[in-house]
């Protein structure tokens, strides 16, 4: 899967409200193994990595590429932001064009915090490539990623299955830039 190439990576942290996104750091990686081997994660993904290979596997500072944002609450990571190319073999209708991933940890459920990052993370993107399109799939079954998908303002392009289950990819228009 082919990487974004903002201008600069890592950006300078992004401030929210409440939280801060920022590049992987090596204090993270005990959170990633957390958040990739969590049944309820995993739910609506395919289901979770096991402990034991994502111990052995997991470089000291997983998941650092440009486009990957840790979410920190606090000072703690509670989820994971990544922005990236969608490849053209999985979904024609989203190739080439940037795609919108999130995870967050069971215990920041429910409080805001991924339309939070997620916004955020899709300011940042706006100002490094503006025009940009973006997708983001989920499972219909995931009801939370379904609103969470609309609130950030993507819209249905096609349905298909994947883990056999029923999957929806949603498409953001570029946000227009002033001149």
């Amino acid at each position: 899967m082919d990487h974004l190439q903002p201008a600069a990576w890592p950006p300078a942290p992004i401030t929210t409200e409440r939280l801060v996104l920022r590049a992987p750091e090596a204090r993270d990686r005990a959170a990633f193994v957390e958040l990739l081997s969590s049944p309820e994660v995993h739910t609506y993904l395919g289901g979770p990595r096991p402990r034991a290979d994502l111990e052995n596997e997991l470089p000291e500072v997983p998941e650092q590429w440009p486009g990957s944002f840790v979410v920190t609450l606090d000072g703690s990571m509670i989820g994971h932001i990544l922005l990236r190319r969608a490849p053209a073999e999985r979904r024609p209708a989203a190739a080439g064009k940037a795609d919108l991933g999130y995870l967050f940890l069971p215990r920041a459920w429910g409080s805001g915090y991924a339309a939070e990052a997620c916004h955020a993370a899709l300011g940042w993107l706006d100002a490094e490539l503006p025009g940009e399109p973006v997708v983001l799939a989920t499972q219909t079954a995931n009801s939370a990623s379904m609103r969470l998908a609309a609130r950030l303002g993507f819209t249905e392009v096609e349905r298909f299955t994947a883990w056999d289950a029923e999957q929806w990819l949603g498409l953001r228009h570029p946000v227009a830039t002033a001149r």
